[in-house]
């Protein structure tokens, strides 16, 4: 009997590029130690085929303007946070991913969200790999979730998985988690490249022939990234990142791809007793003691997605005993701050070069973008003289390297969100010529700031 040999392929775990022979560069996207070796049998299962197997090779190639549009059904829940970070809702037949660190509330969410689910009259099915039937009913139970009609399963076997789908015919569906399935056909461990990458293309074909909408929770890895093959990412219609600390109460779910809707979207959460609870006002969870002046304390409206948050900024400014002086930054890239500090001392005439200068976001949340420098400043110069700046102020800009401060994108949504809470000025950049966002709304104060040498004398 003849019988074919299993083969051998290296598959690279950032990019899924696959080469003949393991080596210790990948050369598609230069990670090292990044290659993993996984083996692929000699027989297959016939479920485990590609997602796109079935395409036909006869497609016809069709011009744009004849091309209709599909208008998606969407599956509403009881949290309208989450559904906005969606783009409207779960859309039928979607494969989404949702990544996160060890004990953040992954599970949590995902059976809260079923239950909502379940409670609408749609068939949902709870996917368990990594816990049995009781420890599901068990947090079910603390969480006080009442679904009946939640069906519950407890499998890693793909296979099995997709059979059982076919009796129910689902409307929704968690796995939990795609590094504990496998394929039969697949001879690697679950958790591989291949099995990863195999087990989450046969769910892909399973809910765009169904109409079924899958929910995929995925392990990261030590550097915050969704473990397994990069290729997990693009094959999803929609990535979500539950992002958060264990010591802070308060978690956010961040889309950073989102094929039907708006990417960079958030939802923030407060973790409780009997599970995840949406916060309302998020501003008011950032800002703390408005009444109360407190040296090296700034606030400023951060652009999330499309909504508007408030932070609160904290610096503290102290003489360095060391020849060394520290930069430290919490919630920022730690090099904007020295960049930040270097255009303060060329432009500025504030020299620190022998202070200390630690930066905090309160609530711990994460700003990549370039509208807080100027509140950054603002705080460390405070913390810098010692003085508090004056209530009820915020600060919005980009700063140069050149020292001028630059508007940014969305100036009057912002400004009326510090209107909202009752922030009556602003310190804002001055426009190159006449900008709809310098018609403040009634009760506010713009104060302009042409460069970083007038911050000291308009809040000092």
């Amino acid at each position: 009997m003849n019988s074919k040999k299993a083969k051998t392929a290296y598959v690279c775990n950032q990019c899924g590029q696959e080469y003949g022979r393991w080596q210790g560069k990948c050369d598609g996207c230069g990670a090292w130690n990044c290659i993993t070796e996984f083996r692929i049998g000699s027989t297959k299962s016939s479920r485990t085929v590609s997602a796109f197997s079935s395409i036909s090779s006869g497609a016809i190639a069709t011009p744009l303007s004849e091309c209709a549009p599909q208008s998606y059904s969407r599956l509403k829940s009881t949290f309208p946070e989450m559904d906005r970070v969606l783009g409207g809702g779960l859309v039928s037949g979607s494969l989404v991913l949702l990544g996160g660190d060890p004990g953040i509330g992954k599970s949590t969410l995902l059976l809260q969200l079923m239950g909502t689910f379940a409670q609408n009259a749609l068939k949902a099915v709870y996917i368990t790999g990594e816990e049995s039937l009781q420890q599901v009913s068990l947090r079910a139970q603390r969480m006080h979730i009442s679904a009946p009609h939640l069906l519950v399963l407890a499998e890693t076997s793909i296979d099995a998985i997709v059979g059982k789908l076919h009796d129910i015919h689902p409307d929704v569906v968690v796995v939990d988690s795609i590094q504990t399935m496998f394929c039969e056909g697949l001879e690697s461990t679950p958790g591989s490249v291949g099995q990863v990458r195999e087990s989450a293309s046969v769910l892909l074909q399973f809910a765009k022939q169904n109409g079924c909408a899958i929910i995929l929770v995925g392990h990261v890895t030590k550097d915050g990234a969704i473990a397994g093959p990069r290729l997990l990412e693009h094959l999803v219609d929609t990535v979500l990142y539950f992002e958060g600390e264990s010591h802070y109460q308060y978690r956010i779910v961040r889309a950073v791809k989102n094929r039907f809707g708006p990417s960079g979207e958030i939802a923030i959460f407060a973790m409780s007793d009997i599970g995840l609870q949406e916060v309302v006002n998020p501003s008011e969870l950032f800002l703390h003691n408005r009444s109360i002046p407190q040296v090296g304390t700034a606030i400023t409206p951060v652009l999330e997605g499309t909504r508007v948050l408030v932070v609160e900024l904290q610096s503290l400014v102290n003489k360095s005993h060391f020849g060394l002086p520290q930069r430290v930054a919490s919630g920022i890239a730690p090099k904007k701050l020295s960049l930040l500090i270097a255009v303060l001392e060329r432009y500025g005439g504030i020299m620190m070069g022998d202070h200390d200068i630690f930066f905090n976001i309160a609530g711990g949340l994460s700003v990549s973008e370039p509208a807080i420098d100027l509140g950054i400043c603002a705080a460390v110069l405070s913390s810098f003289r010692n003085r508090p700046l004056e209530l009820g102020t915020a600060f919005i800009g980009e700063i140069g390297l050149g020292g001028e401060v630059r508007p940014v994108n969305n100036m009057l949504a912002r400004i009326r969100e510090c209107a909202h809470l009752g922030i009556k000025r602003c310190i804002v950049p001055k426009p190159q010529k006449k900008a709809d966002w310098t018609a403040a709304p009634e009760g506010t104060v713009l104060v302009m700031c042409k460069n970083i040498a007038d911050l000291a004398n308009l809040i000092l």
